[in-house]
C-alpha cells in the first residue's frame, strides 16, 4: 500500500443537520472549549472554529448563535485577532465574552482600553437591565473577572445591562441586532449563575432547541463510522482506557466483525492492565482482538530520549507503524479508528491555541500514514464519553477508570525510560491506586498516580545510609481535565502512601506530594 498524505480526521464536525448549532469563535483562549462544554451541558450542539473563519464557511453550518471567546490580546494593539466585521451584519445572535465583548465594541464604533482598576477574581456585579440575559436573577451578584482592558464607551445602539462596583461595564447589548457582551466569565464555576445567563442567550435570544444528547450522538456516530468504513475493514487502536473502549463499542456497533481491535502492549502500561484489557474485550464483548507484544520495540525506540516532546512523538509514530503492519497482515484494511478527544486536540496545539504538550495520538502522529483516520470522539469531552459508554453498556470498572495517557508510564518516568525505572514506577503506582480505592476516593479524584524523578536522594534503611530515587505522588480533582485542582488527601493517607512506597518499592528513598493546580501546571509531569 502506498503512503498517502495524512487526511483530515473524521469526527462529528459535519453533524449539524439534526441539531441547532452554536459556534464558538476562538480568539486564543486555552479554555474556549469550556464555553463549548457549557453550551453542550444545556443540550445545544457547539462547535469551535478559529476567530477568522471565512463567513461563507460559517454560514454553511447554519448556526443559531455565535459566541466570541476570551483571549490574551488587547483589541487596540496592532496584530490583535479580529473577526470579519461583517460577522455582526449576518443577523445571527452573537454573545461576546471578555475579549469577545471588547472586540465587538471596538469594531462597532465603541472604545476599549486599559482600566484604572483591573479586576481579577470574584467581583461584585449589579444588574441594570434584567432582560434578556439576567431575567430571574438577583440584582446583586458575584461573578468571576479576569481582565485589564474594558469597554470604556459603548457602540451606537448598545445599552449597559450590568456594571461592577468599580464602575466597569460588566454586560451590554443591542437588542435590535441581538448582539450582547459580557465582561465576566459565565463559563467558569466561580460564576455560579453563569449557566443561567448562557441558557438565557441560547434559548431566549437564539431560540435553540435542547436536542443535543449523547443518545443522538451515538445514532449519528454509528452511521458515520459505517459510511467511512464502507464495505472494507477497520482496525482500532485499543489502549484499554475509556476513550478507546467507547470508540471500539461504537465502531463494533457500526461494522461488526469487520472491526479488529489491536491492543499494543508497549511495556508502558500499569500493573495488570494488559491482562484486564484482553479479558474485557475478548471474553466479555466478543470483539476480535489482536494482542501485539511490542515491549522491546518501544523500549529500544525510547532509548536515550529524555525530552518529553520527543518521547511523545516517538511513541506516536511507533504506534502507527505497528498498526500499519498489523493491518497489512489482516488484509483489506484502510481505516484506523482512534479514541481521540477534544482536550487532546486543544493541548496539542491549534491555530488559535498554543501547544501545551503533544498528545501521541494527535501531534505525535506521522505526517504520512497508510491508514485513513476516523476519530468519532474527536469533539467530545471526557464526561460526554463516559455518558456514551454507559449507554453502550460498558462496565462501571472501565468507565470509572482514571484517565491514563496514551504514552503510558513513559511520560511519568521523568528523564530516560528504562526497564528498571519502569518496574520501580509500576510498583509504586499500584500502591497509589490501591490506597486511593481503599480510601473510597476512586470517584472523587480525577487522577491519582506516581511520577519517578531523575533525582537521587539520601535516605536511611535500617541503620544504614541509603541512596535512592525521589518519587512524586500526584492526585487531582477535575470536571473535564482541562483545569484541575490538587486533591486534599488526608494526612493519614499521605503517610500510608509514603510508608508503603519506601518500604515496598526497592530503590525509592523519598516520596513527595504535588500540590500544583492546572494551570499553571499540567496534570501529567511530561
Amino acid at each position: 500500500m502506498l503512503a498517502e498524505p495524512r487526511p483530515t480526521p473524521a469526527g462529528v464536525g459535519e453533524r449539524t443537520a439534526a441539531h441547532d448549532v452554536v459556534v464558538v469563535l476562538d480568539f486564543g483562549a486555552q479554555y474556549a472549549q469550556l464555553i463549548a462544554r457549557r453550551v453542550r451541558e444545556s443540550r445545544v450542539k457547539s462547535l469551535i472554529l478559529p476567530y477568522d473563519v471565512p463567513l461563507a464557511d460559517l454560514l454553511r453550518l447554519e448556526p443559531k448563535g455565535i459566541i466570541l471567546s476570551g483571549g490574551p490580546a488587547s483589541v487596540y494593539e496592532p496584530g490583535a485577532p479580529r473577526p470579519d466585521p461583517g460577522l455582526f451584519d449576518l443577523g445571527i445572535p452573537t454573545l461576546g465574552i471578555c475579549y469577545g465583548l471588547q472586540t465587538m465594541a471596538h469594531l462597532l464604533g465603541g472604545e476599549t482600553g486599559p482600566t484604572d482598576r483591573r479586576e481579577y477574581g470574584r467581583t461584585r456585579l449589579f444588574v441594570d437591565t434584567p432582560a434578556p440575559l439576567f431575567a430571574g436573577l438577583e440584582d446583586r451578584l458575584t461573578c468571576w473577572m479576569s481582565h485589564g482592558d474594558a469597554v470604556l464607551r459603548l457602540p451606537p445602539g448598545f445599552v449597559r445591562l450590568a456594571h461592577t462596583d468599580g464602575g466597569v461595564i460588566a454586560a451590554a447589548g443591542d437588542p435590535a441586532r441581538r448582539l450582547y457582551g459580557l465582561q465576566f466569565h459565565p463559563e467558569v464555576s466561580h460564576t455560579p449563575w453563569g449557566g443561567e445567563v448562557l441558557r438565557a442567550f441560547l434559548y431566549g435570544v437564539c431560540g435553540c432547541r435542547p436536542t443535543w444528547t449523547m443518545a443522538s450522538f451515538v445514532e449519528h456516530s454509528v452511521a458515520e463510522i459505517r459510511a467511512a468504513v464502507g464495505s472494507g475493514r477497520a482496525v482500532l487502536a485499543l489502549s484499554g482506557g475509556i476513550d478507546s473502549a467507547t470508540a471500539a463499542a461504537l465502531a463494533h456497533r457500526a461494522v461488526g466483525d469487520r472491526l479488529t481491535c489491536i491492543f499494543v502492549d508497549h511495556g508502558l502500561l500499569r500493573e495488570g492492565e494488559g491482562e484486564a484489557v484482553r479479558a474485557v474485550f475478548s471474553d466479555t464483548f466478543g470483539i476480535p482482538l489482536v494482542h501485539v507484544d511490542a515491549r522491546e520495540r518501544f523500549l529500544a525506540r525510547l532509548r536515550g530520549i529524555t525530552d518529553p516532546e520527543a518521547k511523545r512523538r516517538a511513541i506516536g509514530e511507533e504506534f502507527i507503524r505497528v498498526f500499519e503492519e498489523e493491518a497489512a497482515r489482516l488484509g483489506q484494511v484502510d481505516v484506523l479508528v482512534q479514541g481521540t478527544l477534544y482536550p487532546d486536540v486543544i493541548e496539542s496545539g491549534t491555530r488559535t491555541a498554543a501547544r501545551i504538550k503533544t498528545h501521541h495520538n494527535v501531534g505525535g502522529l506521522p505526517e504520512r500514514m497508510r491508514l485513513r483516520l476516523v476519530e468519532p470522539l474527536r469533539e467530545l469531552f471526557k464526561d460526554e464519553v463516559r455518558e456514551i459508554a454507559r449507554q453502550l453498556g460498558l462496565p462501571d470498572a472501565l468507565i470509572e477508570r482514571h484517565p491514563f495517557p496514551g504514552p503510558g508510564l513513559a511520560v511519568r518516568v521523568a528523564g530516560e525510560v528504562t526497564a528498571e525505572r519502569l518496574a520501580r514506577l509500576r510498583a509504586a503506582d499500584a500502591i497509589v491506586r490501591e490506597e486511593v480505592r481503599a480510601a473510597g476516593l476512586q470517584r472523587a479524584i480525577w487522577q491519582a498516580f506516581a511520577v519517578l524523578l531523575p533525582v537521587r536522594t539520601v535516605g536511611v534503611t535500617g541503620d544504614a545510609r541509603a541512596y535512592g530515587d525521589a518519587l512524586v505522588v500526584r492526585a487531582v480533582t477535575s470536571e473535564d481535565g482541562m483545569t484541575a485542582d490538587w486533591a486534599r488527601l488526608s494526612d493519614d493517607l499521605l503517610e500510608r502512601l509514603a510508608s508503603r512506597i519506601t518500604r515496598e518499592v526497592r530503590g525509592v528513598a523519598r516520596v513527595l506530594y504535588d500540590i500544583t493546580s492546572k494551570p499553571p501546571a499540567t496534570i501529567e509531569w511530561e
